[in-house]
């Protein structure tokens, strides 16, 4: 894991658009976590917490991760990668592109990288950033998402 670029301040965003902002450190994607987010979401899909059906039956040999926890572990992970000081908010603004590539199994250790892809000043000082991310697994031959997300920073 890289450290976290500090910046110190939100106008100084503007002078980062293209900077590499390396990875985080890895995270256990276990199957408590998938049986949580299942409960919190309503999606009890067999083959993300059946895991008896899902070794048996699943072409993964496994339960896996619902696409949308990928994605929501970046709110967990960022802060490895970026802290933006003298910031009273950020707004997630939404995501550009988004590709779930390939699964996430349960007990799986996932990271983030990404690196600040643009960023347009907007009223009141705020900055629109727009980070190119990747979220990885351990072993996996490519990153397994990939998304253009888009956060507004207020001062």
């Amino acid at each position: 894991m890289s450290a976290a670029i500090q910046v110190p301040n939100v106008a100084a965003l503007k002078d980062l658009a293209g900077t590499d902002l390396g990875t985080s450190d890895w995270m256990v994607v276990g199957q408590e976590r998938i049986d949580e987010f299942a409960r919190a979401t309503g999606d009890d899909q067999w083959i993300h917490v059946d895991v008896r059906r899902a070794a048996s039956e699943s072409p993964f040999g496994g339960t896996v991760a619902h696409g949308y926890l990928t994605m929501s572990l970046a709110s967990a992970l960022l802060p490895e990668l970026l802290v933006v000081e003298k910031c009273s908010q950020v707004v997630n603004y939404g995501i550009d592109k988004l590709r779930l590539r390939e699964p996430v199994p349960a007990g799986a250790k996932l990271r983030l990288g990404g690196e600040i892809k643009h960023v347009r000043e907007i009223r009141g000082g705020a900055c629109r950033v727009t980070l190119a991310l990747r979220w990885e697994v351990e072993g996996a031959r490519r990153p397994v998402c990939l998304a253009d997300v888009v956060f507004v920073y207020f001062p």
